[in-house]
């Protein structure tokens, strides 16, 4: 199958471009390498030289731009792959705004061009708005958005679902949870800050008192989903992650044993959440999905 990963050279996306090779698919890489190194895609490259891999080209263009839509068109990508419509590095309004006229160019360029279905990640943290302790771990329904990055979710998925009516194309919306992994840059995550601060003996940054939870989920459960929503879960809001809660204080207990640093304590941002987890049950029926990976597991493969 010819798949097209907007994003590739990302955290997730490099990850899924393995995984996607390892399967034997032709795989088209767009990114515009803001966020996104090509060093990511080493292993993908050595597997694409392989005669028992898949094929990779990669294409340093923007999703929007029209050298995209080309691409598009030549290459004719049966399944794309959205994995950078919401980036961590820039919180801007205008940032996220991006985000909903990328996701807007990706399904032109679907209608057009004869693609079968788009898959998108979603901010699972945004799309929820504070939910109360007694509703975690939370469960796909009516969205809440969460400031300006929740509200453009909720749009791109409203945007999603009118062309799978209007012009028949798939989709699945991924609502991710805290993803961590092998290749995240420190900016990309708490769980990537931590174990930068722990190789290099700096103190993390901790804000309030560290009792905020997360549900963390390693990138290879992370990417087994991704990869079944390829065939699954058409038109449907789908939760990605384990259900478990783990407070910031704990994470770096784990991840700082031993090394005798104390966090710096920083004051707790006013939109910050203060306990959040997702419920992977609408993954296990329509995607035939479960978590694997628990979080000492994952992190020892850091």
């Amino acid at each position: 199958m010819r798949i097209a990963v907007i994003g590739g050279a990302g955290f997730i996306g490099s990850h899924l471009v393995d995984r996607l090779m390892a399967e034997g698919h032709e795989v088209d890489v767009v990114d515009d390498l803001s966020s996104g190194s090509l060093g990511n895609l080493a292993d993908a490259r050595q597997t694409s030289a392989s005669p028992a891999g898949g094929s990779l080209k990669i294409h340093h263009i923007d999703a929007m731009s029209s050298e995209a839509e080309s691409l598009f068109g030549m290459r004719r990508p049966e399944l794309v792959y959205q994995l950078a419509l919401f980036p961590r590095d820039d919180s801007s309004a205008r940032a996220q705004g991006r985000g909903f006229e990328s996701a807007l160019a990706i399904m032109e360029a679907a209608r057009k061009h004869g693609v079968t279905k788009v898959i998108a990640t979603m901010p699972a943290s945004a799309l929820y708005g504070q939910p109360a302790a007694s509703a975690l771990p939370v469960k796909e329904g009516e969205l809440s958005p969460r400031g300006v990055r929740g509200v453009v979710a909720r749009a791109v998925i409203d945007l999603m679902s009118t062309y799978r009516e209007r012009d028949m194309i798939e989709f699945t919306a991924l609502a991710m949870s805290t993803v961590y992994g092998p290749r995240q840059r420190a900016s990309g995550g708490v769980v990537a800050a931590f174990a930068e601060a722990r190789r290099s003996g700096q103190p993390p940054r901790l804000d309030g008192d560290g009792r905020q939870t997360r549900d963390f989920l390693f990138i290879d459960d992370a990417i087994d989903a991704l990869v079944r929503a390829g065939e699954r879960g058409s038109g449907l809001v789908i939760n990605v992650g384990t259900g478990v809660q783990t407070t910031l204080r704990d994470l770096w207990a784990e991840i700082g044993a031993g090394g005798g640093l104390e966090p710096a304590s920083a004051p707790v941002r006013t939109d910050d959440l203060l306990r959040f987890a997702v419920s992977p049950v609408r993954a296990r029926i329509h995607l035939g999905w479960s978590p694997w990976t628990d979080l000492s597991t994952g992190l020892s493969r850091l």
